[in-house]
């Protein structure tokens, strides 16, 4: 890649940030949870009992795109952050896909509820309720597509196939979520860790091919992970699992030649900058 004379180029984000990337994600998580466990009570008085809109669970959740910024900006310098926050712009991606999100992902929802045979038991609370719902989910789960798809995912992409890395990632992030397994109060309490983490390595190889067909699009994978969460759709567990994990196995397989090769996976951290170093 040639730059212009006179125009400092920014260096793109070599393979080995992934290691500072995942022990600043896990270790502010930890720090966090630590004080849920250790410091319950001074916790509690200063800032209230655990729950999922409590400050210091918002934090945790915000771990993975912390530690994004920190490893871009530290590698890449204020031209590196500016390449990578330009992802946020990439909209493009096959029709299909979109029709995925916008339809499948609920269709899986009703699909599950359905199943559990609660489909329709449990009516929406009012408009204003609901909305400030969708708005606070829009500004919660969404954020950790900066590090988990906006860093870890390229960088898991420069070393081995897309199958693999989706599988990888998945399993990272499943596993960062047992804090919250633990803890009362927290909307991850009440569920069962190991369908959880299948899901996760499930949801993880759908949207790794999907990822790759929007060039990296870090407004893609947040936009994914917010129909995850979307409080619109019924509760379906743990059938909504089972029907992530058969989807999965039928993208893989149509998206099979994408997914076992390497040749159109996305593995820019920071957007057309060049390969200065590690």
């Amino acid at each position: 890649m040639q730059t212009p004379p006179g125009i400092e180029q920014a260096c793109d984000v070599p393979f080995g940030a992934l290691y500072p990337f995942l022990v600043i994600t896990f270790a502010v998580t930890g720090a966090v949870f630590g004080a849920f466990f250790f410091l319950a009570d001074w916790v509690a008085a200063t800032f209230g009992e655990p729950s999922g809109h409590h400050p210091l669970f918002i934090l945790a959740v915000y771990a993975p795109a912390i530690a994004a910024f920190i490893v871009v900006a530290y590698y890449s310098g204020s031209r590196g952050l500016r390449g990578f926050l330009s992802r946020i712009l990439l909209w493009r991606c096959p029709a299909w896909w979109y029709a995925f999100l916008l339809l499948g992902i609920p269709l899986i929802f009703v699909g599950g509820s359905m199943l559990k045979g609660n489909w329709g038991v449990d009516p929406l609370p009012g408009l204003n309720a609901t909305l400030a719902a969708m708005a606070f989910m829009l500004v919660l789960g969404p954020v950790e597509e900066f590090g988990w798809r906006g860093v870890a995912l390229p960088l898991l992409q420069r070393r081995m196939a897309p199958i693999w890395a989706g599988l990888v990632l998945g399993l990272i992030w499943g596993l960062w979520h047992l804090p919250a397994f633990l803890l009362a109060g927290t909307p991850q309490s009440g569920w069962g860790f190991t369908p959880f983490l299948i899901g996760s390595v499930a949801v993880s190889l759908i949207l790794t091919p999907m990822f790759n067909a929007a060039a990296g699009s870090i407004l893609v994978a947040a936009l994914f992970h917010y129909q995850l969460i979307n409080p619109l759709w019924p509760d379906a567990q743990p059938y909504d699992i089972l029907l992530f994990s058969l989807a999965a196995v039928v993208i893989v397989w149509l998206n099979r030649h994408a997914m076992f090769g390497r040749s159109g996976a996305a593995t820019e951290v920071v957007r057309k900058a060049g390969r200065c170093s590690g």
